[in-house]
C-alpha cells in the first residue's frame, strides 16, 4: 500500500459508513420481530412483592423502548410499585443509572436487555435478560468459513516482525488481516451478541459437524458469559483462535472485534438467516482513517481529555497518565468530564484535537460529528512516538 502524501489523509476521510452510529444499530436489531423475543419479567415481579418495593426504575436499551409502556404497566399491574422509567439514552451495562435515581427515592433498578458488569452504580439492580428464538441454518456460512480457515492456515507461517522499517510497520497498521502477532492455530471463535448467546453452545456441535475445530472463548471480569462479546471489550480472543463467527446483526460488535484481532470475521443473522462477512476491506478503510487521525495531530499542542462519567465508563487514572503523557512531550492536556459526550458539548472549547477515555466506541463510530479529530489513548501514543506502528492497531478496550 502506497503511504505517500500521509499529510493529507485527514482531508480523504472518508465519512459515509459512520452516518448512522453504530450504537443505535446495536439496539436497532433487538427491535426486530418483537413477538419473537422474550421479556423475562417474571423473576423481576416476584421480587418487587417480595420486598415490597413500591418505587422502581425501569432502563431500556434503545430499541426496547416502544415496549416500555407495556412492561411498565405489566410491572404496576402485577404489584404495588409505581415505575419510572429512565428515558436517556442506554447502550449498554455500563449506562447504569445511579445517583439520579436514588435522589428520587427510587428503591431497585431494572436493566433491561444487558448482563451485569464488574461494576458498581450505587444502586441496588436487577439484570433481564432478554433472548431471541432465531434458529438460522450455518450452510450459508460454510463457504466464508472455508475462505476463513485458510487465511488462518497461510498466517500460521508468518514471520518474526520485529525487524521491520518504518514504512514496513505503517504498511502493517494499515492491513486488516496479519497486523497482529502470529497464530498459533486455526480454531474457529464462536461468539454472539447477549440476546443470541444461548444458541452458542448448539451451533458450536453444529459447525464442529461441519468439520471445524470450534472454542467458545472466555473473556475477562467484564463479560459475563462464554461466547460473549461487548462492544469495548473483546477480551476472550487467544492465539488458537485464526478466524471467528458472529452470531447476531448490524455491524457494532463485529467492527469492534476485527479491530481487536485482525482475524478474518464471518457473520450469520439470527433473525433473518443470512450470512456475511466483516470484509477486509472496510476494516483497512477504517484503519486508514484512524491512521490519518494519528497524522493530523502529530502537531497538536493543545488537548482536551474527555473523562466519562457514567460509573461503567469513567477511567479518570487513563486520563491523568495521559496528561502527564502529554507534559513530558511539552503539550497541554486539559481534562474535561461528562456523563454525555457529543459534538455540541464539547467542539467550542479551543484544543487541536480530543483524547477519549469514555466510552471506547466514540472515537471508533462518531468521530466525523466532530469538528476536530477525536482520537483514543492509543492513537494519541502512537502519534507522540509512545507506541510503536508495528505492534497494529490497539483496539480501545475497557478492562
Amino acid at each position: 500500500m502506497s503511504l505517500t502524501n500521509t499529510s493529507t489523509f485527514w482531508l480523504k476521510i472518508e465519512p459515509d459508513a459512520f452516518r448512522q452510529p453504530l450504537q443505535h444499530e446495536a439496539m436497532r436489531v433487538i427491535s426486530m420481530d418483537l413477538d419473537r423475543h422474550d421479556f423475562q419479567l417474571n423473576e423481576l415481579i416476584e421480587r418487587i412483592k417480595g420486598h415490597d418495593h413500591r418505587l422502581i426504575a425501569l432502563q431500556i436499551p434503545e430499541g426496547l423502548k416502544m415496549q416500555a409502556l407495556e412492561m411498565m404497566d405489566e410491572i404496576e399491574d402485577e404489584t404495588s410499585a409505581k415505575v419510572i422509567l429512565a428515558a436517556d439514552p442506554c447502550y449498554g451495562a455500563c449506562d447504569l443509572v445511579h445517583d439520579k435515581m436514588k435522589s428520587m427515592g427510587v428503591e431497585l433498578v431494572a436493566h433491561m436487555g444487558h448482563s451485569q458488569m464488574n461494576i458498581d452504580s450505587g444502586m441496588p439492580t436487577q439484570f433481564i435478560d432478554v433472548t431471541y428464538d432465531g434458529d438460522p441454518a450455518i450452510d450459508p456460512v460454510l463457504p466464508i468459513l472455508a475462505q476463513h480457515r485458510a487465511i488462518a492456515q497461510a498466517r500460521l507461517t508468518e514471520g518474526d516482525i520485529s525487524e521491520l522499517s518504518e514504512e514496513e510497520a505503517k504498511n502493517r497498521f494499515l492491513d486488516a488481516v496479519g497486523r497482529v502477532a502470529p497464530l498459533k492455530g486455526t480454531k474457529l471463535g464462536l461468539v454472539a451478541s447477549i440476546q443470541h448467546l444461548h444458541l452458542v453452545f448448539d451451533y458450536k456441535e453444529r459447525f464442529e459437524a461441519a468439520g471445524y475445530v470450534v472454542e467458545v472463548p472466555v473473556g475477562g471480569a467484564r463479560l459475563t458469559f462464554p461466547g460473549q462479546v461487548l462492544g469495548c471489550n473483546y477480551s476472550g480472543d487467544d492465539d488458537q483462535i485464526g478466524h471467528y463467527l458472529f452470531l447476531g446483526s448490524g455491524d457494532f460488535h463485529p467492527i469492534g472485534l476485527a479491530l481487536h484481532t485482525g482475524k478474518p470475521l464471518a457473520m450469520l443473522d439470527p433473525y433473518t438467516g443470512d450470512a456475511s462477512e466483516m470484509g477486509s476491506e472496510r476494516i483497512e478503510r477504517i484503519l486508514r482513517q484512524r491512521f490519518g487521525l494519528i497524522m493530523a495531530i502529530q502537531e497538536s499542542q493543545n488537548f482536551a481529555i474527555l473523562i466519562g462519567e457514567k460509573p461503567g465508563q469513567m477511567r479518570r487514572s487513563l486520563a491523568l497518565k495521559l496528561k502527564r503523557t502529554l507534559e513530558k512531550h511539552g503539550k497541554k492536556g486539559y481534562l474535561l468530564a461528562l456523563e454525555h459526550v457529543g459534538p455540541e458539548l464539547i467542539d467550542f472549547y479551543p484544543v487541536d484535537a480530543f483524547v477519549n477515555t469514555a466510552c471506547p466506541r466514540i472515537a471508533i463510530d462518531d468521530f466525523v460529528k466532530y469538528a476536530k479529530p477525536l482520537v483514543t489513548p492509543f492513537e494519541l501514543e502512537v502519534a507522540l512516538g509512545e507506541k510503536k506502528w508495528e505492534t497494529g492497531y490497539q483496539f480501545d478496550e475497557i478492562p
